[in-house]
C-alpha cells in the first residue's frame, strides 16, 4: 500500500502539473477556476499558468461585484488584460469605488460593462480610473448613462479604439462631440440607438475618425445624407451597418460606394434607397461579402444583374426579402450569378 501511495503521490506530483501545462491554455477560464480545488497539485499547476489568469469572466454571474473585488485581491490577476461583466447580476458603482485607489490595472485592455444597468456615470468615473491602458470599451444597454461618463471615459483612458455605446440613449451630441475630439485613431464605432445624436455631432467624428474600420448605426433613423455623405471618407471601413436608416438616398450611397474595403453592408428598411444606390455599391465596393436589402421596395433585378458582375467573386450572403420587385430564381440560377453565394434570402 505504501508503494501505491507514493506512486500515486508522484502521479500528482510530477503527471499533473505537465498535463494541466497543456490543457489549461484550451480552458475556458471558469473550468479553470473550478479545476482549482480538484487537488493541492491543480492548484499549483494552474495558478502558475500566467496566460490563464490574464481574462477574467464573470459574465451573467451572480453577486459579480463581490466575485471582481475578491479576484482582484489575487496576485495572480496582476497582469489582467480583460474583464467580461456582460449581464453581471449585483455588479454597482459602489464595488468600482471599493477598488478606486486601492488597485491599477495597467495591463487592461477590454471592459465589458454591456448591460450592467446598477452602473451610473460614477461608476463609469470610477472604473475607467483603474484601467489607464484601455483599448476597447463596451458599455451596450446600460441606458441611465449620459454625456459625464463620456467625460469619464476621455479623462481616464487615453487609448482607446474600440467604443460600444450601443443602447445609450441619453448619450448626445456632446458625448460624441468627446469621442470626436480624443479618438481620432478609433477603429470601432457602435452608436446603435443614440437616439440623440445629430447629423451635425455624426459629421464631426466621420471627419475626425477617419481610421474607423467598423461602424455600426443600427436603428437610427434621423440622420440625413448631409452626414451619411461623410461616410465615403472613411478609406479602412470594412463594415457599415445602417438598418433602419430612411432617410439615406441614393445620393448618400454613392458617396458611401467610395469605401472600396466594404465586406459587410446593411440597408435593411433604407427605403428611400433604389437600383441607382445598389449599382453604385456594386461599382465601386468590390469585396462584399454581405449586402442585405431587407425591405426596399425600390431595387429590382438591375442591382442584382450589376452585384453579379462586380461582386461575383466575394459576395455569400444576400439578402433581399420583401423586395417585390426581385424574382425568384433557382438555386443553379443563383449560383450562376454568385458562385460563392451560401445563403440567399428572397420573398415569398
Amino acid at each position: 500500500m505504501a508503494a501505491a501511495s507514493a506512486a500515486d503521490e508522484a502521479w500528482c506530483r510530477e503527471t499533473v502539473p505537465r498535463v494541466m501545462e497543456l490543457v489549461s491554455p484550451r480552458l475556458p477560464q471558469r473550468d479553470a477556476c473550478v479545476l482549482l480545488s480538484v487537488s493541492p497539485w491543480c492548484h499549483r499547476a494552474l495558478a502558475a499558468n500566467p496566460k490563464l489568469w490574464e481574462v477574467l469572466d464573470l459574465h451573467e454571474m451572480k453577486k459579480a461585484g463581490e466575485r471582481l473585488i475578491s479576484a482582484l485581491s489575487l496576485a495572480r490577476y496582476r497582469h489582467l488584460k480583460v474583464v467580461n461583466l456582460e449581464f453581471a447580476q449585483d455588479i454597482e458603482d459602489r464595488h468600482f469605488l471599493r477598488l478606486k485607489g486601492a488597485i491599477l490595472l495597467e495591463e487592461l485592455e477590454l471592459l465589458n460593462l454591456n448591460a450592467c444597468q446598477k452602473i451610473s456615470d460614477t461608476g463609469i468615473g470610477a472604473a475607467t480610473s483603474l484601467c489607464p491602458n484601455l483599448r476597447a470599451l463596451s458599455i451596450y444597454w446600460i441606458v441611465g448613462l449620459t454625456d459625464a461618463s463620456i467625460e469619464h471615459v476621455v479623462k481616464n483612458c487615453k487609448q482607446i479604439i474600440d467604443l460600444n455605446m450601443s443602447g445609450c440613449k441619453n448619450i448626445s451630441d456632446r458625448g460624441i462631440q468627446l469621442v470626436a475630439d480624443n479618438y481620432q485613431g478609433l477603429q470601432k464605432l457602435d452608436i446603435t440607438r443614440c437616439i440623440k445624436l445629430t447629423d451635425d455631432a455624426l459629421q464631426k467624428v466621420l471627419e475626425k475618425c477617419s481610421a474607423l474600420e467598423s461602424l455600426n448605426m443600427y436603428a437610427l433613423s434621423s440622420f440625413t445624407d448631409k452626414a451619411y455623405t461623410k461616410i465615403g471618407y472613411l478609406a479602412n471601413l470594412t463594415f457599415l451597418d445602417l438598418c433602419g436608416a430612411q432617410n439615406l438616398t441614393d445620393d448618400g450611397l454613392r458617396s458611401i460606394s467610395r469605401c472600396g474595403s466594404l465586406t459587410y453592408l446593411n440597408l435593411s428598411w433604407c427605403v428611400r434607397v433604389t437600383d441607382v444606390g445598389v449599382v453604385a455599391i456594386a461599382q465601386g465596393c468590390r469585396s462584399l461579402e454581405l449586402l442585405s436589402l431587407f425591405g426596399i421596395l425600390g431595387v429590382t433585378d438591375a442591382c442584382l444583374e450589376a452585384l453579379s458582375k462586380s461582386c461575383s467573386n466575394s459576395l455569400t450572403t444576400l439578402d433581399v426579402n420583401g423586395c417585390t420587385g426581385i424574382k425568384r430564381r433557382s438555386r443553379d440560377e443563383l449560383i450562376q450569378l454568385f458562385p460563392r453565394l451560401s445563403c440567399f434570402k428572397v420573398h415569398s
